[in-house]
């Protein structure tokens, strides 16, 4: 059975519950309800309804770690491609190297961390705190940085650092829910998460403006920023234990139903074979695919804005802003879409956030350049992360057993990632060699193509997880 967030009081009219019963006569001696259709109504189906609507305190723990982190991570993207490019000039080319790595070199290192946390038996916590400590030692080295090499060096630091933290926090998301509200969860973190992006460039923004060094001062407030996220990891994101039963122990008290099956037994140490063989499970192989395909046509955000820039003649003070629009519409739909996701199916909601992107492909295509198209694209751009980050996440939990979810849901962060680092680097190449518009057409066709192709490749009905 499903045992609600312990600081959830039982009802006491709830026969079979884990509370008191109100009628000590309907209850037997090993405490199992008489009447029958008390459990039916108001013991475990009023316990898990119960459950679904409860976000566990370990998701807004890990919220409020990735929300100041993406303050502080946030306040670097904004400024960036800025910074190189103008800054630095930067070819396109050279950005899209630099940006390839930036989005791209966790895919080297994510199943490291995701074999890592599994194999040290639950230790998701500490390797994704080793994580967030690489990345905020990076952050003041940009400052002595100021060529290709070593700036290039720094963010390939940088993103192994968020290699390293990505699975083994979604994994801890993932055990800390149940399937009914895994998408909820999941949202909920996104939107904290999101809540971080919203405000790190408008940090970013105040700095440039009220100083004149301004770079340099934001990458210092960022270092700053980025190691009180990790001290709030340290003292507030409780670790996992488990438990020899059907069920888990996660941390903020919740039991989980059995997870399905495939992995190693309970105190079997996970190999890197046995995750890889998770791969010829159809349903996960299905997810990464995809993951993969639309992943080579997805152009980074930095792209985006400069896009953005150049369609509306953006000043270079207010570009550090254009992530607001979309930070601000993914904290908005990251929520409902999640929840959307869990009533009407996940792979439906994640085409669609694909679909919301084509559009704002096209809108940047077309020659319309009314004051209502930095707004459309914005939000579109941030409906797109919306219905695809989470629910990507929560969709693939469903296919992994729970002693290798951590190495499960790196392969196909793995996938995306590495598809992503191979868009940037042929955005920037095409966007060189035959310009900008060219270059995102020729994103626009493959991206639709590859969603047509992902209809034909869609999971399975996730395998049910009975209470125990």
């Amino acid at each position: 059975m499903y045992v609600a967030d312990s600081r959830a009081t039982a009802d006491p009219s709830a026969g079979g519950s884990t509370g008191a019963t109100a009628d000590p006569s309907a209850v037997g001696t090993k405490g199992v309800t008489a009447d029958p259709s008390a459990v039916d109504t108001t013991g475990v189906t009023g316990t898990r309804a119960r459950v679904s609507a409860v976000v566990a305190p370990t998701v807004f723990a890990l919220g409020a770690v990735s929300l100041i982190t993406d303050v502080s991570s946030e306040m670097v993207t904004a400024v960036l491609p800025l910074y190189l490019v103008t800054g630095l000039g930067l070819s396109p080319l050279g950005f899209g190297l630099l940006d390839g790595i930036y989005n791209g070199f966790s895919a080297l290192v994510r199943l490291a961390g995701g074999h890592l946390a599994d194999r040290g038996g639950g230790r998701h916590k500490w390797v994704a705190g080793i994580g967030y400590a690489i990345s905020a030692a990076c952050k003041p080295l940009l400052l002595l940085a100021h060529t290709l090499t070593p700036i290039g060096l720094i963010l390939a630091a940088d993103r192994t650092g968020k290699g390293l933290r990505t699975a083994p926090r979604d994994a801890l998301i993932s055990l800390s829910s149940t399937p009914d509200n895994r998408g909820r969860a999941f949202g909920v973190h996104r939107a904290m998460d999101t809540a971080g992006a919203l405000l790190g460039p408008l940090v970013a923004f105040l700095i440039l403006r009220a100083t004149v060094d301004g770079y340099d001062a934001v990458f210092t407030v960022s270092f700053c920023v980025a190691v009180v996220g990790v001290l709030v990891l340290v003292l507030f994101v409780p670790g996992g234990r488990r438990v020899a039963t059907g069920g888990q122990v996660v941390p903020g008290g919740r039991e989980s139903a059995p997870v399905p099956t495939g992995g190693p037994t309970v105190g079997e140490r996970p190999t890197l074979g046995a995750a890889f063989a998770l791969l010829t499970h159809r349903d996960l192989r299905r997810i990464t695919v995809c993951a993969l395909l639309l992943g080579l046509a997805t152009v980074s955000d930095s792209f985006v804005y400069l896009l953005l820039q150049r369609r509306l003649g953006v000043p270079d003070r207010w570009f550090a802003l254009l992530p607001l629009g979309t930070a601000a519409a993914f904290l908005l739909l990251a929520v409902p879409l999640g929840r959307l996701a869990d009533r009407i199916g996940r792979w439906q909601v994640f085409l669609a956030g694909h679909g919301a992107l084509l559009t704002a492909y096209a809108l940047l295509l077309i020659s319309w350049h009314g004051t209502a198209l930095p707004y459309a694209v914005l939000l579109l751009h941030g409906a797109f992360y919306a219905a695809t980050d989470g629910v990507l996440m929560a969709a693939a939990s469903d296919s992994v057993p729970e002693q290798l979810r951590s190495s499960g849901l790196a392969l196909v962060q793995t996938g995306q990632a590495a598809a992503r680092f191979v868009c940037s680097l042929g955005f920037g190449a095409a966007w060189t060699l035959w310009g900008d518009r060219t270059a995102l057409m020729a994103s626009a066709v493959a991206l639709a193509g590859c969603a047509a192709f992902a209809l034909t490749l869609r999971p399975g009905r996730r395998v049910p997880e009975p209470a125990s």
